[in-house]
């Protein structure tokens, strides 16, 4: 199972909410200072099995340990959560909820006062201080929430779906402070359904259906385990693509496709076919599979 350096272990853990089945028998551990990425469709079990990381669930069966500790819930001063249902106190001014949530944690309220300004001023809602929350954007209320979840300092950050709903440019900064927490040696577990915000930052990933484990390990184990694929990039009539030599499949959006390779296709037999049919080429990269797609073949979705 896990090890002495790991932050969070669970072994057969089981969660049922009546009749349903929510968690079964998942059993993984995640690596103290890495990004871990809880991956799966909606419903698969993410969301529940993060709130037993935290105490807000208890396992019916199993065995939960995190930061050596066998109850989350007395060490929530260690931990930062966002969760995936999220608001603000609209009536509250920025500078003081987010000075609250550290309090909540632990903190001196001077100490969680002056964090909170520096966060803020980093990330540009240093003037937003005094403002009401409900006077905020979207995407600074978004960017709020999530310096509210880090401002004490936590060991390990548990978000849940952070990336859900954020522009382009909100992504980027969610990005970049979860990046930021791995280079300070905090432990990141993030859930998500979009495989490719994953492959971004993750150094390992966990991809669960219905509950239950369907592959664990690092990103790069599981993706050169997977297989070859070809990045298309092209102008033209794509209909002769799945028709190809050595070509099992095409994921094909029109202007963009992922060609998927049988074990023993030449590649470049593919381009010179894709060549011959008339179709103009703009990018051709020979890859590892996505994630996305080694997913689908996981849960019985793709082609063996």
């Amino acid at each position: 199972m896990g090890g002495m350096s790991d932050a969070v272990q669970l072994e057969g853990v089981v969660k049922r909410f009546g009749d349903h089945v929510a968690v079964d028998g998942l059993s993984f551990s995640v690596p103290t200072g890495l990004i871990y990425g809880f991956l799966g469709p909606n419903g698969a079990g993410k969301t529940t099995t993060l709130r037993m990381l935290i105490g807000i669930f208890y396992p019916d069966a199993g065995r939960i340990t995190v930061l050596g500790q066998a109850n989350p819930a007395a060490i929530k001063a260690r931990i930062g959560y966002l969760p995936e249902d999220r608001g603000l106190y609209d009536k509250m001014k920025l500078g003081e909820l987010v000075s609250y949530y550290g309090e909540l944690k632990g903190m001196p309220a001077g100490k969680a006062r002056m964090r909170a300004k520096q966060l803020l001023e980093q990330f540009g809602l240093g003037e937003w201080w005094d403002a009401k929350c409900q006077a905020l954007s979207k995407g600074m209320a978004q960017k709020a929430q999530i310096l509210a979840t880090i401002l004490h300092e936590p060991e390990l950050v548990i978000l849940d779906e952070p990336f859900a709903g954020l522009d382009p440019v909100n992504r980027d900064v969610m990005r970049d402070v979860i990046l930021d927490l791995k280079r300070q040696g905090k432990t990141v577990v993030f859930s998500t359904h979009v495989m490719e915000q994953a492959e971004q930052v993750c150094d390992n990933v966990l991809l669960i259906n219905r509950g239950q484990k369907v592959l664990d390990g690092s990103l790069s184990e599981i993706r050169s385990s997977g297989g070859r694929a070809i990045r298309l990039d092209y102008d033209g009539d794509g209909a002769c693509l799945p028709h190809l030599p050595g070509v099992s499949r095409v994921n094909d959006a029109g202007k963009q496709a992922e060609l998927f390779l049988q074990p023993e296709a030449d590649s470049q037999v593919v381009l010179a076919g894709i060549v011959e049919a008339g179709v103009h080429v703009r990018r051709f990269d020979l890859r590892e599979l996505s994630l996305h797609e080694i997913f689908i073949r996981a849960v019985g979705g793709g082609d063996e």
